[in-house]
Formats: C-alpha cells, sequence, structure tokens
C-alpha cells in the first residue's frame, strides 16, 4: 500500500484529527520501519506496539495510529477506537481501491491445501496474490491485503477463526467474489464447544459475498451438504455425494501424486495432482469450481491443477537412504489424521508402512474418542507400525494394539521417540509423521535427516 495521503487515511479509521503528508508503506512490526511509512501499534495478549511508537517516528514513520495515549509526539499520531479495526479499515479500502477478483477460503481442514490449489488454477488467467504461509488471522490477513498492488488482478486469501465471529469481520474486509468451505471439523472444538458452532463460524464467509456469487462447499461433508441461501450461487463438490455439480471418479493413488476423472455437467476431464489422498481430490475440486466459475474452460481448470506445488510440512516426500518420510506436521485434526494414515495404508511399499505420530490439539470434551479413533483406524488399515509421543497419543497406541498393530509404541518423550525411530526405520519403509503444529514433529524429522 503506497501513494496514499495522512488526510484520506486520517477520515477512513475515523481518527481524532487530520494529519497531512503520504505514506509509502503501512507497517505494524516496529522492526520493520521504513522512512515515510504509517506505524499501527497493536496489541495483543504478549506483546504491545505503543511502546515503540516513539522509537518508530524516531526511525522515520511518517504518523502512528495509536488507540491509547503515552509519551509519543501526538502531533504525529493518529488517536482511534481500536487500532486492529482501523487495520482492517485501510485492507478494506485498498482492497476496494485495487479492485482485484477476491476468493476467499475457509473451513476447518485443508485450507491451504486449497488455497494453494486455487492459486495455480487462477494464475492461468490472472496475476494473483495469496496468503503467505499462515497468515489468515485478523491481523495477517489484512496485512496480506495491504500488499496488493495494481499489476495484482486476482487475490486467493485464506481466513482463519478462533472464535464466533472472526470469520465475518475478514470476509467483510475481503469482499470475496466467490467464497469456499472446505469441511466442518472439530478443529477449535476446546474454545467453539460444537460442530454446529463451528459451522455457524465458517458460514459468517456469506456475509462478506455479494449478491449471486459462488459459494463452493464440500458435499461430502453432511454439516454443509443441503445449505441454501436464495442470495448466492451455491455450488457442491464431491466424491462419495453423486448429486453435487462437481464430483470425481476413478481416483488412483501413485507415490507422491494422485489421478482422477472429474465430472462436470455430464463431461468428464482428466486430472492429475502432485500430491495423495482423497482428502487432496476433494481440495482439487473446489480449486477446479473456482477455475470454472472465473469463466476458465473445464478443460483448462482441471488441467491447472498439476501446477499446484506442496508447500511447507504438509505430505512433502523425501527419499532418504534407501526409505521415504513423509512430512505432514505442520498440523493434525482428527479429518486430516484418518486421511494420512489411509492415503499411507494405499502407498506403493516395499519396507513397512509406519505412522510417526503425536497429540491433535484443542478438540476439548472430543479429545479422549478422538484419539481413540485414531488408533483404531491404524489397525482397520493394518499399518506395521505406530510410533506416538504426547499425553493424549497414549491413546492412539493403546487402541491400535488392540486393534492389531504388530508394533505399536508410546512416549512420553519426543527425543526418545526421534531414538527409536532411528533405531528402527529400514530400507524400503514409508516413515508418515504427523501431529499438530504444538508438537514440533517437524524437529524429529531434521534430526532423522541429520543422523539416519
Amino acid at each position: 500500500m503506497s501513494g496514499y495521503s495522512l488526510s484520506e487515511i486520517s477520515e477512513w479509521i475515523c481518527a481524532d484529527k487530520k494529519l497531512f503528508g503520504t505514506v509509502n508503506e503501512i507497517v505494524t512490526d516496529s522492526r520493520k520501519i521504513t522512512p515515510g511509512c504509517l506505524f499501527i501499534a497493536l496489541e495483543g495478549e504478549f506483546f504491545d506496539g505503543h511502546r515503540f511508537i516513539a522509537e518508530a517516528l524516531e526511525k522515520g514513520a511518517a504518523a502512528a495510529v495509536a488507540h491509547k495515549k503515552g509519551e509519543e509526539p501526538a502531533e504525529k499520531t493518529l488517536y482511534v477506537g481500536n487500532t486492529e479495526r482501523a487495520l482492517r479499515a485501510l485492507a478494506r479500502l485498498h482492497r476496494i481501491k485495487i479492485d482485484p477478483v477476491a476468493i476467499g477460503v475457509t473451513g476447518s481442514v485443508g485450507k491451504t491445501t486449497t488455497r494453494e490449489m486455487i492459486a495455480a488454477v487462477v494464475r492461468q488467467k490472472y496475476h494473483t496474490l495469496t496468503t503467505k504461509e499462515n497468515l489468515n488471522n485478523n491481523i495477517g490477513m489484512p496485512q496480506t491485503l495491504l500488499e496488493l498492488t495494481p499489476a495484482h488482478q486476482a487475490a486467493v486469501i485464506e481466513m482463519g477463526m478462533t472464535a464466533l465471529g472472526e470469520i465475518e469481520e475478514l470476509a467483510t474486509t475481503l469482499l470475496p467474489q466467490i467464497g469456499v468451505i472446505t469441511n466442518i471439523g472439530v478443529s477449535h472444538m476446546e474454545r467453539l464447544g460444537s460442530q454446529q458452532n463451528i459451522r455457524r463460524a465458517k458460514l459468517e464467509i456469506v456475509q462478506g459475498l455479494r449478491e449471486g456469487a459462488p459459494l463452493l462447499l464440500n458435499g461430502d461433508d453432511p454439516l454443509l451438504w443441503g445449505y441454501e441461501n436464495p442470495d448466492l450461487k451455491v455450488i457442491f463438490y464431491g466424491i462419495e455425494n453423486k448429486d453435487c455439480q462437481i464430483t470425481a471418479k476413478d481416483l488412483v493413488v501413485l507415490m507422491g501424486s494422485t489421478t482422477f476423472t472429474i465430472c462436470y455437467q455430464g463431461e468428464k476431464y482428466a486430472a492429475h495432482i502432485p500430491c495423495m489422498g482423497r482428502h487432496n481430490v476433494l481440495n482439487a475440486l473446489a480449486a477446479f469450481g473456482v477455475g470454472v466459475c472465473l469463466g476458465m474452460e473445464p478443460k483448462e481448470a482441471a488441467a491447472a491443477l498439476e501446477k499446484y506445488q506442496v508447500t511447507g510440512w504438509r505430505q512433502k516426500i523425501t527419499p532418504f537412504h534407501g526409505f521415504t518420510v513423509v512430512e505432514d506436521c505442520y498440523n493434525a485434526g482428527p479429518e486430516s489424521m484418518k486421511a494420512a494414515l489411509t492415503t499411507l495404508a494405499g502407498m506403493p511399499c516395499t519396507g513397512r508402512r509406519i505412522a510417526v505420530l503425536a497429540d491433535m490439539l484443542e478438540l476439548g470434551h472430543l479429545s479422549q474418542q478422538a484419539h481413540q479413533m485414531i488408533g483404531q483406524l491404524a489397525g482397520q488399515t493394518h499399518l506395521d507400525a505406530v510410533y506416538a509421543y504426547g499425553e493424549m497419543a497414549k491413546l492412539i497406541v493403546e487402541e491400535a494394539k488392540n486393534a492389531g498393530v504388530p508394533d505399536a509404541v508410546w512416549f512420553s518423550q519426543k527425543q526418545a521417540l526421534t531414538d527409536h525411530v532411528l533405531s528402527q526405520v529400514q530400507k524400503g519403509d514409508i516413515l508418515w509423521v504427523k501431529g499438530s503444529h504444538g508438537m514440533a514433529l517437524e524437529t524429529l524429522v531434521e534430526a532423522i535427516y541429520q543422523q539416519a
């Protein structure tokens, strides 16, 4: 965001006064101050940008935005009711001025993968801005929108939440032309209490959609199937539910990829994605749907799915010293854990299929049941071994043993788990590593590469 006058910014954010001059950038991190920028002092649980206003102005910031007064130079500070709201207001107005085609993506599981698949499709038609990493909350999403330039023709934006009302705030900031909800899972059950509340939270995306806008929903999810909104064009996609407008069949999971056929409006289109599993085919169907909603030929949208690239610690496959590591430890919930074990069971393998797991966090009263279910699934899918650590992961191992997994071992410490994996892994094995982000299983993966 550059070239805005302080006078118009003062009006947009309902500041206590009007300042003059121009700003070339919006900054919320005092360590990244540049001459001529506008510093917005955000306040969170563990930080308070108001402490750094004077320092930011000394470094050359043109002005600052604050919601409480301190010892900063008042003549260069715009005071507002809430700086976070001010940030969203600036992001919204900037988005309106640039006016890209905006696609909003939310859901319990698969948001980031779906976002990146959509971006791969949309880039075939438009110069596209995409959410970076996990900047999908009430601060990260507005910051992303402020990166829009006149060259951007589209924006694919991920929206996350931890409470009711947050998606509505993000959606009314983004004002998407197309909305996508991947599923209604049990992530954040600890905070929201029920899946119905999670559904309510995700469906807040409709508050930002204009009349007649497409809303793509996972029709295999019983909490989304059948949703009606006369003001929107609701489109369902699915694999099991053949009543959806967009479906898939003939799935073939290979090492590192999946081929399938998309069925749409009576026609069939061959598709290939460089990742594995039915859950990723669902993500791909959402991306295909966005493509056709944007006017792409269905064949073109299907072919573009191949452009998707695996990001972060999400199902990255690494052959190493004769065995294979599937790095899938960015996050985990019951839905994604189930998808991981099912996919692992179907992978071609000359050795053993080994699940290396850790706790799934923030599941509230469903935590015990969810971890037990994963252990049972390990037996049902005939995995050769389950190694796990974390207090709740003990339940995975107990149920896995009961379900017939021949080698199931629990560890109270991650280092002990790491040592055991290193001592057991053999040529031909596949290690699928998965746990919640807070369990930090990426350190185990790094240790494998360093010590195996």
